[in-house]
């Protein structure tokens, strides 16, 4: 057995968190079946990439080390063994497919700043941040399915509301778990809200009125997301980025009523399901969902 095919030397960190655990349908039956398994291909990629980064029991250098032999083997350079087999998958897939490497980059760079960054200064701040860690998944997905005539803009815009959404459902577990605030700073202090108030049941005036500001821009967000479907080549890609937009504004509307400190805001089952329908059909038929 070679070295790197023992366990002590796998870097991977399996949090046990899949698909279901998204807020969007990974890789779902409204996407073309030839294109499924490349998609697959590339969740489980970031999902990989994703837990060695939220791993709390790794230290910051080490995490680092670990994404950097990601990418190294997403260039084709350094080890070709089995514990950066899933990077290598994602090379080949890159390969087949066209797509640049620089999506699965940028997710990399994103994860190597959050093992060392834990504060985001303001809005801008933040979205800079979203826009490495949360970007490259639309981008992905649109140079797969043939490009968008709006460019990325529309699905940038999505996937950094998706993000700011999945901050919030989870700014409680964030802190405690990592010491990781996804909340502008500079909102924090007019609101006079400190962050030992995410360890609480319930949440504060203060961190209300900060929820409440990431929602108001989050729905900004929203106002550019929502011309996604319409400029997409792909009719299957439009249905699916329909339905994300309804589970999205979904969620908003249930942060904005519920508190997500103490559990988890989320839709059920049926919820979900609902709001994928309620998306996907109209878009089916050209129609915008109501």
């Amino acid at each position: 057995m070679s070295a790197m095919n023992r366990p002590e030397d796998a870097v991977e960190t399996p949090s046990g968190k899949d698909a279901a655990y998204e807020n969007f349908p990974v890789g779902s039956w409204l996407l073309p079946a030839r294109l499924r398994p490349h998609i697959a291909r590339f969740y489980r990629f970031a999902r990989a990439i994703d837990d060695i980064a939220d791993n709390p029991e790794l230290d910051a250098q080490v995490k680092i080390e670990r994404l950097q032999g990601f990418e190294d083997a997403i260039l084709g350079h350094g080890d070709a063994g089995d514990a950066f087999a899933t990077a290598h998958r994602m090379r080949e897939s890159l390969a087949e497919t066209g797509v640049p490497a620089q999506h699965c980059r940028d997710l990399i760079a994103a994860f190597k700043q959050d093992a060392v960054k834990t504060r985001y200064d303001d809005w801008d701040d933040l979205m800079g941040y979203c826009i490495l860690s949360a970007a490259p998944v639309g981008r992905y997905l649109l140079d797969l399915h043939g490009g968008s005539r709006h460019g990325y803009g529309p699905s940038d815009a999505l996937c950094n509301a998706l993000q700011v959404i999945n901050h919030l459902q989870d700014c409680q577990d964030d802190y405690r778990t990592l010491d990781r605030v996804y909340l502008p700073g500079n909102w924090m202090a007019a609101a006079g809200m400190t962050v030992g108030e995410l360890d609480a049941p319930r949440s504060s005036a203060a961190v209300r009125r900060v929820v409440d500001q990431c929602l108001d821009a989050t729905e900004t967000l929203m106002v550019e997301a929502r011309r996604l479907p319409g400029g997409l080549r792909s009719r299957r890609l439009a249905m699916e980025s329909a339905a994300i937009i309804a589970i999205a504004e979904r969620l908003i509307a249930l942060l904005r009523r519920r508190d997500p400190l103490g559990y988890r805001v989320e839709l059920g089952k049926a919820g979900y399901l609902w709001q994928c329908v309620r998306g996907a059909v109209p878009a089916a038929i050209g129609l915008s969902p109501k």
